[in-house]
């Protein structure tokens, strides 16, 4: 069986994020970061960016999930990557309205290794303005 944990740590320093273990899921959350407001209130917890992998088989295969806030001028960029890298773009859509700036929520997923996968989103997180 793989190392579960190690692999976890690994997939966490890939996209520079700290590993959380539980309940047979490893989770990596980053920050965006950039001023948010929601009906005129400021807003950091409307910013998740974040990758788990789950179901990790004896071949190193699992199952990967990602969701990213963005902003609506990064979606072409992000979305070229992400299909580029062959992830499945499973949703793009707003969670709140009357935010500023106007932003969008991206979900992608896949069956491979979870370090490629990793690999995968670091390289579209990178055209995203930090």
């Amino acid at each position: 069986m793989h190392d579960f944990q190690s692999i976890c740590n690994q997939f966490a320093q890939i996209v520079n994020g700290i590993a959380n273990m539980k309940n047979g899921v490893c989770s990596v959350e980053l920050k965006r970061n950039f001023p948010l407001t929601i009906q005129n209130r400021p807003s950091r917890s409307a910013l998740p960016a974040g990758i788990t992998f789950e179901s990790l088989d004896y071949e190193g295969i699992a199952l990967n999930l990602g969701e990213v806030v963005i902003l609506q001028e990064e979606l072409p960029s992000f979305l070229r990557v992400l299909v580029k890298n062959e992830l499945i773009v499973s949703a793009i859509h707003n969670h709140w309205v009357f935010t500023n700036p106007t932003i969008l929520y991206v979900h992608f997923q896949s069956v491979e290794s979870p370090l490629s996968f990793a690999r995968k989103f670091a390289e579209a997180f990178t055209v995203l303005k930090h």
